[in-house]
C-alpha cells in the first residue's frame, strides 16, 4: 500500500501542473493499493474545486472509495493518529510540517506503510518515522 499526498492528487487533476505528467505516468504503472488519509481527501477536494471547479472535484471523488474499481482508498484517522500528528507538528515546527503531512506519517506508522507518493520531498526526506529509518518517496 502507498499513501498519496495532496500534491499528487492535485497534479493529476490539473494538466497545467508542472508535476502532472510525472504523476500521471506513475499512476498508470501502479499495481499497489493507493490510500488517502481523510485529511488528504478533504484538502484535495478543496484545492481541486478552487482551481478546477466542482466537476473536477466530483471526478476526483468518483475515484475514491473502498470498492475495487476505485483508485484511491480513504483511510480514517484514529485518536492515536491525532495524538501522533500533534507530536509531529510540534517536533517539526521549524519545518512547518502541518497537519495533513503529519497525518500521512501517523497513518503510515500505524499501518506499517513505508512508501509515500508526494512531489514534496523536502518535508518527507527530513521526517524520521518510528517504523522505518526513512520513507521511500515516489514518484521519482
Amino acid at each position: 500500500m502507498i499513501l498519496v499526498d495532496t500534491n499528487v492528487i492535485v497534479a493529476l487533476a490539473d494538466r497545467s501542473d508542472t508535476a502532472h505528467e510525472l504523476c500521471r505516468r506513475w499512476l498508470e504503472e501502479q499495481t499497489d493499493e493507493l490510500a488517502l488519509p481523510i485529511t488528504v481527501l478533504a484538502e484535495a477536494c478543496y484545492l481541486i474545486d478552487r482551481f478546477g471547479g466542482p466537476i473536477a472535484e466530483a471526478q476526483f471523488l468518483d475515484s475514491v472509495g473502498s470498492e475495487p474499481a476505485r483508485q484511491f482508498r480513504p483511510v480514517d484517522l484514529t485518536d492515536a493518529d491525532l495524538r501522533r500528528m500533534s507530536e509531529l507538528v510540534r517536533q517539526y515546527a521549524d519545518r512547518r510540517l502541518g497537519g495533513t503531512d503529519a497525518s500521512l506519517v501517523a497513518v503510515a506508522e500505524r499501518l506499517g506503510i513505508t512508501t509515500i507518493a508526494t512531489v514534496n520531498r523536502r518535508d518527507f526526506d527530513n521526517v524520521r518515522p518510528r517504523h522505518v529509518p526513512a520513507f521511500t518517496i515516489v514518484p521519482t
